[in-house]
C-alpha cells in the first residue's frame, strides 16, 4: 500500500505529510512496518501476522473479536492470551488503552448437559472507557479491511452493475431462444 492511497479515506497529502511520513519517505512511497520480521521472530517466537489478510480471510467481525478479547495470562511466553485465538503468540500491544483482563469459567449445567461459560472481567482501567475502546477497535478494523483490499467498495458496485446488467439481458436472450427453438420442439 502506498501512502497516497489514504487519500481515498478522506486525507489530503498535505495531512499524510505532516502527520504520517517519517525521514525521508515521499507520499508515493510504500508503507513498510517499523519492526523487521526477524526481530520480530526473536522477540515472540514468530513473525507477527499481518491484520490486513486476516481481516480479508476471515473476516472483520472476527477480527474485531479478537481485538478486545486479549487477557492476562501469565502462563504465555508474552503475558497475554486471547479467547478468539488460544496461545496466540501476539502480544496485546492496545493493553494500556482496554486496561487489563482476567478470564472467569464458570461450569453451567442445563437439560442439554454442562457447558462452559467464558466471561472476560476487568482487573486494571485503562486509559479509555469499555465504549472508547469498542470504538476504537472498530476504527481500526475498518483500516485494516481498507488497507486490506483498497478497492473492495469499487468490485462491489462495479459487481452490482454487472449482476443488473446480466438479468436485464436474460430477458432477450430468453426472447431469442424461445423464438429459435419453436419449431424444433
Amino acid at each position: 500500500m502506498r501512502y497516497n492511497r489514504l487519500t481515498d479515506v478522506g486525507l489530503t497529502e498535505q495531512q499524510i505529510k505532516d502527520n504520517l511520513l517519517f525521514g525521508t519517505a515521499k507520499v508515493g512511497d510504500t508503507m513498510t512496518v517499523a519492526m523487521r520480521p526477524a526481530d520480530a521472530k526473536n522477540w515472540f517466537g514468530v513473525a507477527p501476522p499481518d491484520l490486513s489478510v486476516i481481516a480479508r480471510s476471515r473476516g472483520p467481525d472476527w477480527l474485531y473479536t479478537y481485538m478486545r478479547t486479549f487477557y492476562r495470562d501469565p502462563g504465555t511466553a508474552t503475558g497475554w492470551n486471547n479467547l478468539v485465538f488460544p496461545n496466540v503468540g501476539m502480544p496485546h500491544v492496545l493493553w494500556h488503552l482496554q486496561g487489563q483482563l482476567a478470564v472467569k469459567r464458570e461450569t453451567k449445567g442445563g437439560e442439554h448437559g454442562q457447558h462452559v461459560v467464558t466471561t472476560l472481567i476487568a482487573t486494571a482501567p485503562g486509559e479509555l472507557s469499555a465504549h472508547e475502546y469498542d470504538k476504537l477497535a472498530a476504527d481500526l478494523v475498518n483500516y485494516l479491511v481498507f488497507m486490506g483490499e483498497p478497492a473492495g467498495e469499487t468490485r462491489l458496485r462495479i459487481g452490482y452493475v454487472v449482476l443488473i446488467f446480466l438479468g436485464l439481458l436474460l430477458v432477450p436472450v430468453y426472447l431469442l431462444k424461445r423464438d429459435y427453438w419453436k419449431d424444433i420442439h
